[in-house]
C-alpha cells in the first residue's frame, strides 16, 4: 500500500472527477432507482429503463475502446441495441442522466467537500473539474464552484477517460504542468489511469486500500490537513 503523502506546496491545480468523487453515487442510484420504478408503474413501459441500461453499458465499453467523437457513436449504438429511435433515446438520456439527478445531488454530496474547496481557494490553488459527463449544472446544484470545468463531450476533447486528453486540456486552461497537478477521482481504471498517462498525480477516493495508489476514504482525511493550516502572519 502506498503511503498517503502529498507536498501540497508543489500543487497548483487540484482537479476533481464528479460522479462518485464529489457525491455518493450509490446513494444517487438508489434514489434514481425509486424514480425509475415509479415511472415504470406509471407509464407501464420499460422503454426508459431499457434505454438507460443499454446506454450505460455501451458508454463503459466505448470508454474502454477510447473512441474519438464518442457521443454520436454512443447514441447510434444505443439506438441500434435498444431498438428505440434517436430522438427518444436523447430525450430519455437528457431527462434521466442530466435533469432528474439534479434534484438529489445536493443531498448525496460527500461530507467536507465544501470545506475542502474553501481551503484550496484559501491556499491559492486552482480548482478544476474533469468529468465524463456535463458538470456545470451538477456543481451548481451541489453549491460548489470551480475555476475550470472540462467534460469529455467538450469541443477539443471528445473522448472519455482513461484517455488523458481531457486532463491535458484542463491543465492547459489552468496553466499548470503535470508535475503541478493532482486528479482526485474514484476509479483507478478511469481517473487514475488518465492522471498517470498525463504525467500528473492521482488520488483515489476509496473506502478500501488500493495497492500502488494514493487513496483517501473521506475528505476529512489527515492528508488534507496542510491545506487547512493558517499561513504564518
Amino acid at each position: 500500500m502506498m503511503d498517503a503523502k502529498i507536498d501540497w506546496s508543489t500543487i497548483r491545480l487540484v482537479a476533481f472527477d464528479v460522479d462518485g468523487t464529489l457525491y455518493d453515487q450509490r446513494a444517487m442510484r438508489l434514489r434514481m432507482l425509486r424514480e425509475i420504478a415509479a415511472n415504470v408503474m406509471q407509464t407501464r413501459s420499460l422503454t426508459a429503463l431499457r434505454v438507460l441500461r443499454t446506454y450505460r453499458q455501451l458508454r463503459e465499453s466505448i470508454g474502454d475502446d477510447e473512441i474519438d467523437g464518442f457521443e454520436d457513436v454512443l447514441i447510434a449504438r444505443t439506438v441500434k441495441a435498444s431498438g428505440v429511435d434517436q430522438t427518444t433515446v436523447r430525450s430519455i438520456v437528457a431527462e434521466w442522466m442530466e435533469r432528474r439527478p439534479l434534484t438529489h445531488i445536493r443531498a448525496c454530496r460527500y461530507p467536507h467537500v465544501t470545506e475542502l474547496f474553501a481551503a484550496l481557494k484559501q491556499k491559492g490553488k486552482t480548482i478544476g473539474i474533469l468529468s465524463d459527463y456535463s458538470a456545470g449544472d451538477k456543481l451548481r446544484a451541489m453549491e460548489l464552484k470551480a475555476d475550470h470545468i472540462v467534460a469529455a463531450g467538450d469541443a477539443g476533447v471528445g473522448i472519455l477517460k482513461p484517455h488523458p486528453r481531457g486532463l491535458e486540456v484542463l491543465m492547459k486552461q489552468a496553466g499548470a504542468s503535470p508535475a503541478e497537478t493532482i486528479l482526485i477521482g474514484d476509479r483507478i481504471e478511469r481517473d487514475g489511469a488518465a492522471a498517470r498517462r498525463a504525467g500528473a498525480m492521482a488520488l483515489i477516493r476509496s473506502s478500501r486500500p488500493l495497492d500502488g495508489w494514493l487513496h483517501v476514504s473521506t475528505y476529512a482525511d489527515p492528508l488534507f490537513a496542510p491545506l487547512f493550516e493558517r499561513s504564518p502572519g
